[in-house]
């Protein structure tokens, strides 16, 4: 039985900001009680789609304040939000009593759109994230490969396939470094493989290779491969590397999933899930050891495993810690790699408008299978064309079969949208689930690709809420840091870790706290079918939560640049305590 909720007289210290709620007193016990906190629970209204704050919310001319200072739950349920005293009451005799010491806490944090088995694996390999140059990238392989016994393959990921597109690197120094280990070193967001001789022979791999649709083996002066795979040409290496044991595919989980639970997050929605990694997946849920709550979108490019699931539909079940109700969708490429599809050509490559639908590989007529089975689908969609093109897919799809309509469908990444093409998101119920970190990253050279006037229609985050658009915000990881706090930063401040550019990029395309925590917590709930069980701190909710040493409603507020000192104290789900880092 839910609780019947009696409300508590405000307190001077939250000037009446918010509701106390409690359950039926006596009858329900705390196990769990967080004290001396500063508590958001987002319970008021969302801010109109200018960004204009609720008149509910804890906020006046003074600015933010917490709206609760006290939390307590029992069996994985939140049963009180409210002050210090009325938590402590509901406390059972061995509850476990938390003195957070002015921390402040937030709705659990939700990535809703990562790729956890990569995160794992990247975990262990070798880190080119933030490496400039080709040289730095084959000094750090090569001083990997001293340790690898001969004929061992070493990996690594991070190099940045956008920032690198006019220097592109080939197989030369990466062989001559490198001569006795196949080395596949996978680019930033999975759009450009880069790879030495030794695994080109690994695999068999010569110009007479076929080469998928959508995709570019880059050929040398003597017409052999030259060690560099774009775009939907990477899956040639993705099938030559051996292929990870069972084991160790779990493990690359747990690791990915330990490191988001260390990183704030409750929930992570995985884009693009393959046979092997959702049996996986399916393994650990029976064993009671996935630490987070896991939102799996399966890939649409494993027929196969589509068509399983499809024959059994969805998931019914929403509250377990897997869920399976969603499918994810490849339809154009990357814009770094310039393979996203543009309406006009790119601004730095006359004649070429990128790659999407059957010449990238789409089935549109298995992804219309799946809708009418009730799934929900993300389409990867980044060029304007790209956008353009999935909405008329998803509109065509709708319109022969309505039902499919309430299924909250989502254009994954929708990072160049026309301005005319804005408003049809609201139209069709599509979620845009969107990177804040990605126009950081990429700010530096996606206008070169997209000229002076396009540009304004890319990381367009105000637009499309002005649009009418619902949000959800991610990472995209490990393609980009997933850090909660450079991801706020990123979307209230529109600059990168070093404070660039003054006034932030395209600043009118900001949102504000308000709008990018809930883009993170509420609205990505809103995204996976939950915004009743989660995304707001209120009795009856799962206790699901996040806690942070620094206010991030204060801190955009005052000084946004201090976003980027945030720190993750403790991470809490279904009732449990998966993090303590305090």
């Amino acid at each position: 039985m839910k609780p019947a909720f009696v409300i508590f007289s405000c307190l001077a210290l939250f000037a009446c900001s918010a509701e106390r709620k409690a359950g039926e007193g006596a009858d329900e016990r705390a196990d769990l009680i967080l004290t001396n906190a500063r508590v958001y629970t987002l319970g008021w209204p969302d801010p109109t789609p200018e960004g204009e704050i609720d008149a509910a919310a804890p906020h006046d001319a003074n600015g933010w304040r917490p709206d609760a200072a006290a939390i307590a739950i029992s069996d994985g349920k939140i049963v009180f939000v409210g002050d210090v005293d009325g938590a402590l009451a509901m406390k059972s005799a061995d509850a476990n009593v938390v003195d957070l010491n002015g921390a402040t806490v937030t709705p659990g944090l939700v990535d809703s759109h990562t790729h956890i088995l990569e995160l794992g694996a990247k975990l262990s390999a070798v880190d080119l994230t933030h490496v400039d140059t080709e040289d730095e990238a084959v000094a750090l392989v090569a001083a990997r490969a001293k340790d690898a016994p001969k004929g061992e393959w070493i990996l690594g990921a991070g190099w940045d396939e956008g920032a690198w597109a006019s220097r592109y690197p080939d197989k030369t120094k990466l062989t001559a470094a490198v001569p006795d280990n196949p080395v596949a070193l996978d680019g930033l967001h999975g759009f450009a493989m880069w790879v030495n001789q030794a695994a080109l022979d690994a695999g068999g791999v010569t110009a007479a290779t076929p080469v998928p649709v959508g995709g570019e083996m880059r050929l040398d002066a003597n017409g052999e491969p030259n060690g560099l795979f774009l775009n939907n040409a990477t899956t040639i290496i993705d099938e030559i590397i051996p292929p990870p044991s069972a084991a160790e595919v779990k493990a690359r989980i747990l690791r990915g999933l330990d490191q988001m639970a260390q990183d704030g997050y409750v929930t992570v929605h995985d884009a693009g899930v393959g046979a092997d990694y959702q049996t996986a997946l399916e393994e650990l849920d029976a064993e009671n050891r996935l630490p987070i709550r896991f939102y799996s979108m399966l890939s649409l490019r494993d027929e196969d495993l589509i068509r399983e699931w499809i024959a059994k539909g969805p998931d019914a079940d929403n509250v377990g810690f897997l869920v399976t109700k969603s499918v994810k969708a490849y339809y154009d490429g990357a814009l770094g790699s310039r393979g996203a599809r543009l309406l006009e050509d790119y601004a730095d490559m006359p004649g070429h408008r990128g790659v999407s639908g059957d010449a990238y590989g789409f089935n549109e007529a298995l992804l219309a299978d799946v809708m009418r089975a009730g799934f929900q689908t993300g389409v990867h969609a980044i060029g304007d064309a790209g956008n353009r093109e999935a909405l008329d897919i998803l509109e065509r799809v709708m319109e022969a079969a309505p039902q499919s309509r309430a299924n909250r469908h989502r254009i994954e990444h929708a990072q160049i949208v026309s301005p005319e093409d804005m408003p049809r998101f609201a139209a069709l119920n599509v979620i845009a689930s969107m990177e804040p970190p990605h126009a950081m990253e990429d700010k530096t050279w996606a206008e070169d690709r997209l000229g002076p006037e396009r540009i304004k229609g890319a990381y367009a985050w105000r637009s499309l809420r002005r649009a009418g658009a619902r949000l959800s915000f991610n990472a995209d990881n490990p393609g980009s840091d997933h850090n909660i706090f450079y991801g706020l930063h990123s979307a209230v401040a529109r600059k990168d870790k070093d404070g660039e550019p003054e006034g932030g990029w395209f600043p009118e395309e900001a949102v504000t706290i308000d709008e990018a925590m809930r883009a993170y917590t509420s609205w990505a709930a809103y995204a996976a079918f939950r915004e009743d069980e989660t995304g707001v701190i209120e009795p009856g909710r799962w206790a699901d939560l996040t806690i942070m040493d620094i206010d991030p409603f204060v801190t955009a507020e005052a000084a946004p640049d201090d976003l980027l000192s945030g720190r993750i104290l403790m991470t809490i789900v279904n009732g449990e305590i998966v993090f303590d880092g305090r």
